[in-house]
């Protein structure tokens, strides 16, 4: 009886992370010995969707997998968005948020393993003003620092705390304005979150609620820059304050600010902007999962 042989395709960004690891020559080296197929595809630098696109069909995979951050994997899941195939993860970014999320090993072949051998689950997801969120997005605070950790030459969690650093003393406070069903919310605030998932990539849990296949995403309101709550976001797991931090839940939003706010999708800046309109996709991606350590579900 003939078998047919998994094939994979990895989308590997070469500028993820701290560069140390050869991820091109990790892969080649773990399926020497498997009897698996597999391709790799290295992202260019001005990446265009179109291209990955391309090489995603030609490739005719039974999975992707993403070798990078939650950028890279948001990426992959664009081209992926409303099909069957299943997208695995190779946690290679600065942070990992959505990796961590899933339970995805930190250890590349244990991860490399996952990605072979592990059951998807049908998620959602959220479109924000047009751009796919499958993890976290946020105006304000957060957004403001992502923006300086791009401007900066290093990356790690060293870099992530100089540009918290700089929001304490540039960023200032927004007025904004949404609806939750027949509630008018006028607030205040450091940062509002659009959560898809539970926790930033520090393992901060900002959104507790939070189910990656549920019909609804949460809304966190951070309304005040008090400093042990904005480190519990980056360096601790510990709870927040429920008086600092407001939570809602809904499956399409429409928020207002009085001016022009930072804006950040899965770790990716994309500037200001004062409205941001969001709605849930359901059953959006299929991705691998390790179930037995993922608190997503």
């Amino acid at each position: 009886m003939n078998t047919k042989k998994l094939k994979l395709l990895f989308i590997v960004n070469p500028s993820s992370g701290s560069n140390q690891i050869n991820y091109e020559q990790e892969i080649k080296t773990f399926f020497s010995t498997k009897k698996v197929a597999f391709e790799i595809y290295l992202l260019p630098k001005n990446c265009d969707l179109a291209n990955v696109k391309l090489a995603i069909e030609k490739a005719k995979a039974d999975r992707v997998i993403a070798v990078g951050g939650d950028g890279t994997l948001k990426l992959v899941a664009e081209c992926l968005l409303g099909t069957k195939t299943p997208i695995g993860i190779i946690p290679a970014g600065s942070a990992n948020g959505m990796a961590k999320e899933l339970g995805i090993p930190e250890e590349l072949n244990g991860a490399l393993t996952l990605a072979m051998n592990g059951k998807p689950k049908q998620i959602h997801a959220v479109l924000i003003n047009n751009e796919l969120c499958i993890h976290l997005a946020d105006i304000g605070f957060n957004a403001y620092i992502v923006k300086k950790f791009d401007e900066l030459p290093t990356r790690g969690m060293w870099t992530y705390a100089k540009a918290t650093w700089h929001a304490f003393w540039y960023h200032r406070k927004m007025d904004v304005q949404f609806k939750i069903g027949d509630k008018l919310i006028k607030q205040k605030a450091a940062m509002v979150v659009v959560a898809n998932a539970k926790q930033y990539g520090t393992g901060f849990e900002i959104n507790p609620d939070g189910k990656l296949n549920d019909e609804l995403f949460e809304v966190i309101i951070v309304k005040d820059y008090a400093v042990m709550e904005i480190l519990k976001i980056w360096a601790t797991k510990l709870p927040w304050n429920p008086k600092k931090i407001e939570s809602f839940q809904t499956s399409n939003l429409k928020i207002t600010t009085k001016h022009k706010v930072h804006f950040q999708v899965d770790g990716e800046y994309k500037g200001k902007l004062n409205t941001i309109e969001a709605k849930l996709i359901p059953k959006a991606i299929n991705i691998i999962v390790n179930a037995s350590n993922s608190t997503a579900f």
